[in-house]
C-alpha cells in the first residue's frame, strides 16, 4: 500500500477534479442533510479567493487512487502566525493512514511559512441528534490538538416557524428600537453603508465568543468588503442584508447576512449577525433577523431549511435564534494545534 501526496492549485485541472470528487463522497457520507458539496464554491477558491488569504493545497493517493486532499488557508493581512485546515479523505478509504500522511505533509508546509498554530474543525453528535462520525474529533485528539471552541449547528425549518409568536415577540420589541430604521438589499452593500459594514465585520471577533482560540480581529476596511464581495459572488453565493440604522447618526449600527447556495435553491445560511455595542438594548439583533427572515423568502420562496453556527458560550445569539425557531442538529468543535 503506497500513499503518495503532491501540491496543487488551480491550474491542476486533474487534480482540482480528484480532490472535488473526494469532497462530494465525504460530504454525502458525513453531513447527508447539507446541500450537494458545489462545484462552483470549490473552483472559486482556486480562481477567485478572499482577500488577505493564500491557500495551499496537497491531494493524496493510495495506490494511485485520488485518497484525500487538504486546504490550509494562510491570512496574509493579519493573524500571520496562524492557519486554517480542512483535511478530508475519502469515506471508502479512511483508516489506511492518508490523514496521517496529509497531516505531516501539512505540518511542514505550515512551518515552512512560519506558522505557528493551524485551527480545524470537526463535527461530532448530539444527544438525540442524527448520527455522526466522531473520527474527526478523535484524528484531533491523536495528533495533539487541542478542543478550543465549542460550536452548535442549529436548523431552522420554514414550515415549522410559529409566526404568530414571532409577530407577537417583533411587537414587544418595536418600542425598544425607537429611532432606529431597518434597510435592506440584495448581494453587494450600497456604497454609503460599506464602512459601516466594515466596522460591524470588524468587530466580529472582538465580540463573539472565542474560548481558547488565538484568533486576532480583522483589520476589515471597504476593500476587503469589496474583496469579499466578489470572492462570493465567484461562488454564486445568492446574499440577503438587513442593516439598522440610527436615524439620529444616520450610521448603520446592527447587520445581519442570510445566503443561498449554487447547490441547493432549498437551503440557506445564516451568517453573521453583530450589533454595534454602544446600541445592544433595543432588541435590533431579533428584529434585523426577523426581517431579513422574510426578506429571504420575499425573493426565494423554494428555500425550506436554514442553517447556523454559534458558539455554545453565546447565550444572547443562541436566545434569538431559538425565538426564531432554531433548533440544535451537532456539535463541531474548533481544534487548535500549535505547531
Amino acid at each position: 500500500m503506497s500513499i503518495t501526496i503532491t501540491s496543487f492549485d488551480g491550474a491542476d485541472r486533474v487534480a482540482v477534479d480528484e480532490a472535488y470528487r473526494v469532497g462530494v463522497a465525504a460530504s454525502e457520507v458525513d453531513l447527508p442533510d447539507l446541500p450537494p458539496f458545489c462545484r462552483r464554491r470549490f473552483d472559486a477558491q482556486f480562481h477567485t479567493p478572499a482577500p488577505g488569504t493564500r491557500s495551499l493545497w496537497a491531494l493524496a493517493r493510495l495506490d494511485g487512487a485520488p485518497a484525500g486532499y487538504l486546504q490550509l488557508d494562510l491570512p496574509q493581512l493579519d493573524n500571520t502566525d496562524n492557519a486554517t485546515a480542512e483535511l478530508t479523505v475519502h469515506p471508502e478509504l479512511r483508516r489506511r493512514g492518508v490523514g496521517r500522511a496529509l497531516h505531516e505533509y501539512g505540518v511542514r508546509l505550515l512551518r515552512e511559512h512560519g506558522r505557528k498554530r493551524v485551527v480545524a474543525m470537526a463535527v461530532s453528535a448530539l444527544p438525540g441528534g442524527p448520527a455522526r462520525s466522531a473520527a474527526g474529533g478523535a484524528f484531533a485528539a491523536s495528533i495533539g490538538a487541542q478542543p478550543a471552541l465549542a460550536e452548535v449547528r442549529r436548523r431552522l425549518e420554514i414550515a415549522d416557524i410559529d409566526r404568530i409568536a414571532l409577530r407577537a415577540a417583533l411587537a414587544e420589541a418595536a418600542p425598544r428600537a425607537e429611532g432606529y430604521r431597518s434597510v435592506c438589499w440584495q448581494g453587494a452593500t450600497p456604497q454609503e453603508y460599506v464602512a459601516d459594514v466594515a466596522y460591524l465585520d470588524g468587530r466580529l471577533l472582538m465580540d463573539a465568543p472565542m474560548g481558547d482560540v488565538q484568533w486576532e480581529p480583522e483589520q476589515v476596511d471597504a476593500e476587503r468588503i469589496r474583496g469579499n464581495e466578489r470572492a462570493l459572488d465567484a461562488k454564486g453565493r445568492r446574499r440577503y442584508h438587513l442593516g439598522m440604522r440610527h436615524e439620529a447618526s444616520g450610521r448603520l449600527v446592527a447587520w445581519t447576512l442570510l445566503d443561498v447556495g449554487a447547490s441547493a435553491d432549498w437551503h440557506a445560511f445564516q451568517q453573521i449577525t453583530i450589533v454595534d455595542p454602544a446600541h445592544r438594548g433595543h432588541r435590533l439583533g431579533l428584529i434585523a433577523k426577523a426581517e431579513n427572515l422574510h426578506h429571504l423568502l420575499t425573493h426565494e420562496p423554494a428555500v425550506r431549511v436554514i442553517d447556523t453556527w454559534n458558539a455554545a458560550s453565546n447565550s444572547y445569539m443562541v436566545a434569538i435564534n431559538e425565538q426564531l425557531g432554531f433548533r440544535p442538529v451537532d456539535a463541531w468543535n474548533n481544534w487548535q494545534l500549535t505547531l
